[in-house]
């Protein structure tokens, strides 16, 4: 057409009004643009149909970016719900669909080890035993007195306290 100027994108060629945005039909020109296979589009109706917006800021995630809960996350918007750290590159574990860095879940949620105190997370295929309202690591189920491992074993309680069959023998036990 004469007057019009040819343009040129990934070598076809389009007279300047006919290079349009397969959503909106504007014409492109030299506009900023994004190709797919179904056809060029300009940046807003890329956004608009195609992209993926942070659950978190609502803001188009441009690259990168995490899923969490089937909901999409920029990098530096995925935050622990209690300490605000970035945890993309941290392990972390979830309470009621918020996340939380390992230190923060331990502080708040986690269950305390009846010997050690030390918090009891199952990280990592990690044992641990439950009995009544109290719960141990593996490595630290041993008899009050002896200190012999009680896991896989019986044992008898008295009080907070738990001990394998022999020491518990001469000890009047709960159970």
């Amino acid at each position: 057409m004469p007057g019009s100027r040819k343009m040129e994108f990934k070598g076809n060629y389009w007279h300047e009004t006919c290079f349009v945005c397969e959503h909106c039909r504007q014409p492109i020109g030299t506009k900023p643009l994004i190709s797919k296979e179904s056809g060029n589009y300009c940046v807003p109706c890329f956004e608009k149909e195609f992209a993926h917006y942070c659950s978190f800021c609502k803001k188009v995630i441009t690259s990168g970016g995490i899923t969490f809960r089937d909901q999409p996350w920029h990098k530096e918007c995925f935050l622990c719900s209690g300490c605000r750290k970035e945890l993309c590159e941290e392990e972390f574990m979830s309470r009621d669909d918020y996340p939380f860095c390992l230190d923060c879940y331990n502080h708040l949620y986690a269950k305390k080890c009846a010997a050690c105190t030390k918090p009891i997370t199952g990280l990592r295929g990690a044992k641990f035993i439950c009995f009544q309202d109290r719960q141990w690591h593996s490595e630290c189920f041993n008899c009050g007195k002896c200190s012999v491992s009680l896991v896989g074993e019986g044992f008898l309680t008295h009080n907070k306290e738990i001990f394998c069959r022999k020491c518990g023998s001469g000890v009047d036990t709960d159970i």
